[in-house]
């Protein structure tokens, strides 16, 4: 524990120099650069017009971290400014980073992404009390991990949110048959995964991703090293919301981080360490199209053939589209409070993270990602501004 807190207080310094050794200038996607003293400006000039009470933005190019920087307030009642040690709630930023284990699992041959889920079980999935209302729809055999990553289970975003109003989990497509977003589909491959190995997901996560890439401002669990620099939501009138602190861990977004640690994580994941090249591979393939005319509801039926040009579909843990520079991986985290916002084009080693504790933050994702990579995001889709 000595040794923990040790390099935790190493890493804090490092958090809060980092910042402040900044390049002159950042290559886009076009190959055009943008200064870092543009970038900051852009920033303040953006949550300053939205209203976006704090906000951290790193920048990932050729292979390094060369921007990483923190913004506004982790606690605007209390005065507090947010830094880049400051944990922040990550909401489903975390599902990525559970689909990455995942794929170390697979790569040890732990599991089959096509072999169905309820094989791995010592018992059929309708009898586990979480899933008792699935007895009787014998669908929840074809589940596979392929379909809790890729969201095609048939299963709503969360049970409470079934369109039919009655708070059940029920399937409500022939899993593999079409994108819909679930947290139930995450949270199911959770179990599974806890069964194979024996371990949970905390013990698993800082094994296979915390440890190995320096996160050690990260857990799916509420830490009491946590209470020294955290971050609140914000409502849209900037007012403070309550801290939830996790007590239970859920892969699907019971996850805190700071925006140096998921930084890390997601230059590993550039890079393509501690994950086979063909696990890499097939996490950003392609597994579905998606021809949804927005994300959410999750089970909504109307379709556009509007995204047809970039090619919007779900890897394993991702979104994917086209761009004129390469193929572009992304994954969105929201709640009451928080929003944000990670997108990489692997061809152009360039990536950005941007989190926000501010119901306003994804009110300038759309352009503040269009001007420091000079790519358009799927903007409309996402239940974004433009």
């Amino acid at each position: 524990m000595k040794l923990y807190g040790s390099v935790f207080s190493f890493l804090v310094f490092i958090q809060f120099t980092y910042s402040q050794v900044l390049p002159l200038s950042i290559q886009k996607a076009d190959g055009n650069y943008i200064s870092t003293t543009y970038i900051d400006s852009l920033v303040k000039k953006l949550m300053n017009t939205g209203q976006v009470t704090g906000l951290e933005l790193a920048i990932i190019d050729h292979n390094g971290i060369v921007y990483l920087n923190s913004y506004g307030y982790k606690n605007k009642a209390k005065q507090e400014l947010n830094d880049t040690a400051t944990c922040f709630y990550a909401a489903s930023l975390a599902k990525s980073l559970f689909a990455f284990m995942v794929m170390q699992l697979v790569d040890e041959g732990k599991i089959d992404l096509d072999k169905p889920l309820y094989e791995y079980l010592p018992k059929p999935i309708s009898e586990y009390e979480n899933y008792k209302e699935l007895a009787g729809d014998d669908q929840w055999k074809l589940i596979t991990a392929r379909n809790c990553l890729d969201h095609t289970t048939g299963f709503p975003n969360w049970r409470q949110l079934n369109p039919h109003g009655n708070n059940k989990l029920e399937i409500f497509f022939k899993p593999g048959g079409r994108f819909a977003y679930s947290g139930e589909g995450i949270y199911l491959l959770q179990m599974v995964i806890e069964t194979i190995t024996g371990q949970t997901l905390e013990v698993l996560a800082r094994e296979k991703t915390f440890q190995p890439f320096g996160m050690y401002r990260t857990s799916f669990l509420w830490q009491p090293a946590f209470e020294t620099d955290y971050a609140v939501g914000h409502d849209r009138k900037e007012d403070t919301l309550h801290k939830r602190r996790s007590g239970s861990a859920n892969a699907a977004g019971s996850m805190e981080t700071t925006i140096a640690d998921y930084a890390r994580f997601l230059l590993a994941v550039m890079q393509g360490k501690e994950i086979s090249q063909k696990s890499w591979q097939e996490m950003f393939s392609p597994q579905i199209r998606i021809n949804s005319k927005a994300q959410f509801p999750s089970l909504r039926t109307d379709t556009t053939n509007k995204n047809n040009n970039i090619q919007l579909s779900y890897g394993l843990g991702w979104g994917l589209f086209n761009t004129l520079y390469g193929r572009a991986f992304f994954k969105e985290g929201h709640d009451d409070g928080w929003g944000h916002y990670a997108i990489g084009i692997p061809e152009k080693q360039i990536a950005v993270l941007i989190m926000s504790n501010s119901s306003n933050g994804e009110s300038i994702f759309t352009k503040l990602v269009e001007k420091i990579t000079g790519v358009t995001i799927p903007w409309k889709w996402e239940g974004y501004k433009n």
